[in-house]
């Protein structure tokens, strides 16, 4: 089993790394395997509705997002983690998982997600709504924790004393394996997602 793990900061080895890094901790106790991809500093473009995905099968722009989709089909779960910026995801994640879920949204489809949010003050429970809904409109099961999925602190080092927050950390990483053993058991007995064609409709008639 493998959990890919999204830093959504432009800082490699910041708040919202040493956040993912405590999960980490959790993932491995478990037996899981993991892979903390980060964004980079490069700019991510927002998607530009140009439909050529639908026909190709991967995103038009060809940067960060497609390496991450090709990573997607493979994994088993996913941890998508960002700073907040004005009480909001940072512009750089959102703008990849608007082109990672309208173009790859398959591979991450009936896979376990998780969002965390980094702040120094406030913000995050506004930041972890904005990341929750691309997993509930892709038939994704949420991993929840024993708390908002959050940690604080103005740099690292005040983050790993964020007792609570990093205890939030390794508790979601605990519930991400036991969920992931669980959809392992269910599929080994036959239990498998149910799907219905999807029905589109219009306020406007």
């Amino acid at each position: 089993m493998k959990v890919i793990l999204v830093n959504g900061s432009p800082h490699e080895h910041g708040c919202t790394d040493t956040a993912l890094k405590e999960i980490e901790k959790s993932l491995h106790a478990g037996g899981v395997e993991t892979e903390i991809f980060w964004l980079g500093k490069k700019p991510v473009s927002g998607c530009i509705a140009c439909g050529s995905c639908r026909k190709t099968g991967k995103c038009f722009l060809d940067d960060v997002v497609n390496e991450f989709v090709l990573k997607a089909a493979e994994a088993d779960g996913f941890i998508f983690g960002s700073p907040v910026h004005y009480a909001s995801p940072g512009g750089t994640i959102k703008a990849f998982m608007d082109r990672v879920f309208y173009s790859g949204g398959k591979h991450l489809r009936h896979k376990p997600a998780a969002a965390v949010a980094s702040s120094r003050r406030a913000g995050g429970t506004a930041t972890l709504d904005v990341l929750n809904k691309y997993f509930t409109i892709n038939c994704m099961p949420v991993v929840s924790s024993n708390y908002w999925n959050e940690v604080h602190g103005g740099n690292a080092d005040e983050v790993r004393r964020d007792e609570e927050g990093m205890q939030i950390m390794r508790v979601l990483g605990s519930n991400m394996v036991w969920l992931l053993k669980c959809i392992e058991a269910g599929r080994q007995a036959g239990i498998v997602p149910t799907e219905e064609k999807k029905i589109y409709t219009n306020f406007i008639r």
